[in-house]
This record gives C-alpha cells, sequence and structure tokens, in this order.
C-alpha cells in the first residue's frame, strides 16, 4: 500500500554560513534527526543558494554517487581526476567519489548567485575508479513531461550512476501540466521551484517534499507558475 509523508520547506534543516544558505532534506554535517535518515538510497538532497564568487574549498569523498542540478546561475566544478566543467541549468552532472575523490564547487559568477540541487545515493559496487560525467538535457526537458537526468538502468540521455536501483526523474512543468510519478519502493519528489498539487494529497509549494512509499498511479500537476521538480525513484 502506498504511503506518502509530506516534508514542507520550512521543516528542513538549515545551514546559513553568509556566503551559503542551504536546506537538507536529511541528515546532513552536524544536522541529525532520526526521521531524517534519508529515503530509499537517496542519503542527501541540499537546496543550495551560493553567493557570487563564493563556494565549496576542495574536500574529499569515498563511495557516493553525486549528482548536481543546477536550477539558476552557473557552478563551476574541478576535481582531482583532472575534470573542470561550469554546470548551468538543464545541464546533469554525476561524479563518482569510487575508492576517492577530491573536488571543489564554486560560483562561476562575480556579480549573481547560484542556486542549485546536490544529491547523493548509494553505490551498488564500492570502490569503483572515480569518475566524471556531464549531458546538457534541456532538449529533452522543453519537450515536457519528466525526463531521465541520471540513471543506473541506461536511460538514453542520462548521466549513468553506479547503482542499478535508482533514477532521478526531472521536469520543467508548464502551467497546469500533469506528469504521472514514477513506479518505484521509493519515492523522492521533491518541488524545487514553482508549486503544484500531488493527486490525492494537496498542494506541494517551493521546497517542500513528499517521501512515498510503494508508489504507483500517482500524478503531479503543475500550478498557474510552472513547477521544477526532481523525482528520486529506488529501491
Amino acid at each position: 500500500m502506498t504511503s506518502i509523508t509530506v516534508h514542507r520547506a520550512d521543516e528542513r534543516f538549515l545551514t546559513d554560513a553568509g556566503w551559503l544558505h542551504s536546506r537538507h532534506s536529511f541528515n546532513f554535517g552536524p544536522h541529525y534527526s532520526p526521521a531524517h535518515e534519508g529515503h530509499g538510497l537517496l542519503l542527501v538532497n541540499n537546496d543550495d543558494v551560493v553567493a557570487p564568487g563564493q563556494g565549496f574549498g576542495t574536500h574529499g569523498h569515498r563511495d557516493m554517487e553525486i549528482v548536481t542540478w543546477v536550477l539558476s546561475g552557473r557552478l563551476e566544478h574541478k576535481d582531482s581526476e583532472g575534470n573542470h566543467g561550469v554546470l548551468y541549468p538543464g545541464l546533469a552532472q554525476r561524479m563518482s567519489a569510487g575508492r576517492g575523490i577530491r573536488h571543489s564547487e564554486f560560483n562561476a559568477s562575480t556579480d549573481e548567485p547560484v542556486h542549485f540541487l546536490q544529491m547523493w545515493v548509494l553505490p551498488d559496487t564500492k570502490g569503483v575508479q572515480p569518475g566524471y560525467e556531464q549531458r546538457d538535457l534541456n532538449d529533452a526537458l522543453a519537450a515536457g513531461g519528466l525526463v531521465p537526468l541520471a540513471s543506473g538502468q541506461g536511460h538514453d540521455g542520462a548521466v549513468t550512476l553506479h547503482q542499478r536501483d535508482a533514477v532521478l526523474w526531472g521536469g520543467r512543468l508548464q502551467p497546469g501540466e500533469t506528469v504521472p510519478l514514477p513506479k518505484a519502493r521509493y519515492v523522492h519528489l521533491f518541488v524545487a521551484v514553482g508549486g503544484g498539487e500531488l493527486a490525492g494529497v494537496g498542494v506541494l509549494g517551493t521546497g517542500d517534499a513528499a517521501r512515498i512509499t510503494d508508489a504507483e498511479h500517482l500524478h503531479f500537476t503543475a500550478g498557474p507558475e510552472g513547477g521544477e521538480l526532481s523525482a528520486w525513484a529506488t529501491a
């Protein structure tokens, strides 16, 4: 039987460091609650706004699949494997930490903030070669509906995850557009921008999320301002 828990924007953990305003959907850093240990394979869903010219200095990760999705602005990535890129809205990025990688993420602009989601899922294999991939999905998003952004199941166009039981779907919905949500053991629906209505549940606004277990036959309809969504489907 499907169960749904709504997690409102103002209920999320907050980190405010001046240059960084970050809302955490799950436990992160000093923030901890037994109720927020992740949802399925999704362990981190951070909604970050970084001031111009600021960012995260070089630091390390191991055995984690990290997906970054920019909502507005530009984010510059560098890592110890020699990868370097500037992320923009519609460009999906996956970094596989594997047996160990160090990276930095900085706002590429000196005059505007960058707003992005960073999401972590567990890999299905530990100790893989660290890796990086990015793909522009703007054309697919413009066609409407939910688009696979990152996938361990071989979806065309998506960046590849080292996790066979995880797919990240994303959508830029027009006002009034209705989309079916993925069917999965665990679905984490996050309204990054805008809002709408999750059928049978009610209105979700910017920053709201729904943690769904045994998801099937669910639909989301964008409100009058449209909406940008992420929807993780995992085991």
